[in-house]
């Protein structure tokens, strides 16, 4: 333990000018100066080393970096698993299981169509699929993403589908939006959806390939928008059965008026 002599210089509330033999001039907290301490008091200061509180926050560092190796340097984002639904002649839906990031941040997701990166999709957070459309009629096609996070990309698997031919009216898949008098339209068209075995549910979900409806408005259609799902007038469906083919949407698209004025 080394002990240096000094002599109070200026003293204030916070800080003293402290005079050592030698004449050098050092701040010291007045907090730390004995009571009764003023101007031209004699101070000795002593100073030691704390080896064992040294060790203290060295291990305590150590803790520290292990804990935060094992949260984020342990565990790698998973590889996304990737595969395909709702296939008709020229659509289908790609769907992947809820994105595994541990701690990292994802950047962006990347959707390939046999090796080519297709245009980039607006995948809102939390959403696990995409809808695809403008295929062409029975067709091979192969995709894959590719998920890039702040550490590192990660590869889907690759899947393989055939869309479609004209006459297959299975990948059907419909909702039913607003209708002027749903009944007993609603139980007509659900007896031609069976009839080409095709399928329908009660609400738009990444499952619905086409919106059935006579009006604009309500929840099923709102849904069917932000999902880019056509919808379309009952006439669609029942021509659909008639020639046994599926039909273009385009010639039966509901317009909402008011979007258009």
């Amino acid at each position: 333990m080394a002990s240096v002599q000094f002599t109070v210089g200026k003293l204030d509330a916070g800080m003293a000018l402290l005079i050592s033999r030698d004449h050098h001039l050092i701040e010291f907290p007045s907090l730390l100066l004995p009571n009764g301490v003023t101007s031209g008091s004699i101070v000795n200061i002593a100073v030691n080393r704390n080896l064992a509180e040294e060790e203290r926050q060295m291990q305590e560092f150590w803790d520290l970096q292990e804990a935060i190796l094992e949260t984020f340097g342990k565990e790698s984002p998973a590889a996304p698993v990737l595969r395909v639904k709702n296939v008709t002649q020229t659509s289908l839906t790609l769907e992947w299981d809820q994105l595994i990031l541990r701690t990292a941040r994802l950047r962006s997701l990347d959707i390939y169509k046999n090796d080519q990166k297709l245009a980039q999709h607006h995948i809102p957070a939390g959403v696990n699929f995409v809808k695809l459309s403008g295929l062409d009629v029975d067709q091979v096609y192969e995709f894959h993403i590719v998920v890039k996070t702040t550490a590192g990309s990660m590869t889907s698997n690759r899947v393989h589908v055939r869309t479609h031919k004209m006459d297959n009216l299975t990948g059907i898949h419909v909702a039913f939006g607003a209708f002027e008098e749903p009944e007993p339209l609603i139980s007509d068209l659900k007896d031609l959806v069976s009839k080409i075995d095709a399928k329908w549910s009660a609400e738009v979900t990444s499952d619905t390939t086409h919106l059935l409806a006579q009006l604009p408005g309500g929840r099923n259609y709102d849904q069917a928008l932000q999902l880019s799902i056509p919808v379309v007038k009952p006439g669609w469906l029942v021509q659909c059965e008639r020639t046994g083919k599926i039909q273009a949407a385009l010639p039966y698209y509901i317009v909402n008026v008011s979007q258009n004025e």
